[in-house]
């Protein structure tokens, strides 16, 4: 049984009727996700501006909205994924831009070494998969799966208690709990990665129709786009303290 905590790719994903002669296969999926990161990188650019952090507020929030919608409509609508994953990147790159712009005009350099931090743990993880130095076992997806459950809980819980004014300043603030639970937070969304480099490859092997493709690297750059997030609020917290 396939198992997954990426909201994109779910135990069904692959459980559709491969029609004609193409079929998904792990390269393509790399090369899909090459274009998405493209795509991410350029839209990035185009917002990132750390000198101005109402404009990046704006483009945090516009892009962020837009890239809600746009998931939505490829989970339920897999077969949209060559047409909107394109988009989600976009809508995507614009968000983190804007964050990013917030983050560097507080911490300068803090940025670059979410990226290298988010990319090198990706190309660690990519070859202790292959190497099969890591091994995807029922009860390794079944845990990666309830935590990065309980993670997803926790925040839609202190989104609604910040409605109504309570905070937990604890868990958000720069103090050891703050840090650790940070810290766990990245590694749970690390671990994601392991899980969706499993499910390609099992979703190549049982010849998914070609669009999947698409969708496979759409579900990637939803991963990498949490992890590059926690990456920056941990880092954050570290300078808080210098």
């Amino acid at each position: 049984m396939m198992r997954t905590a990426n909201p994109a790719l779910n135990a069904k994903t692959f459980d559709v009727a491969c029609e004609g002669a193409q079929v998904m296969t792990i390269q393509g999926t790399v090369s899909r996700t090459a274009m998405l990161l493209a795509l991410l990188f350029a839209a990035t650019l185009l917002t990132w501006s750390p000198a101005a952090t109402e404009t990046g507020s704006g483009w945090a929030v516009i892009g962020g909205i837009a890239g809600f919608v746009v998931a939505l409509i490829t989970i339920f609508n897999k077969k949209a994924a060559p047409f909107t994953a394109p988009l989600y990147a976009v809508c995507q790159g614009v968000m983190l831009g804007g964050i990013s712009s917030l983050f560097e005009a507080r911490f300068p350099g803090i940025v670059m070494q979410a990226v290298l931090l988010t990319f090198g743990t990706l190309g660690a993880l990519l070859l202790a998969y292959t190497s099969r130095l890591i091994k995807v076992t029922e009860n390794f997806k079944l845990g990666i799966v309830a935590a990065t459950g309980g993670i997803a809980l926790f925040y839609l819980a202190s989104m609604i208690l910040g409605f109504f004014g309570v905070q937990i300043p604890m868990i958000y603030g720069s103090g050891p709990i703050g840090i650790g639970f940070s810290a766990v937070v990245v590694v749970i969304a690390a671990l994601n990665l392991v899980l969706d480099f499993d499910f390609i490859e099992q979703g190549a092997e049982q010849g998914a129709p070609k669009y999947m493709e698409w969708y496979a690297a759409f579900g990637l750059i939803v991963t990498l786009v949490w992890l590059y997030l926690e990456i920056l609020r941990l880092l954050s917290k570290l300078q808080s303290r210098r």
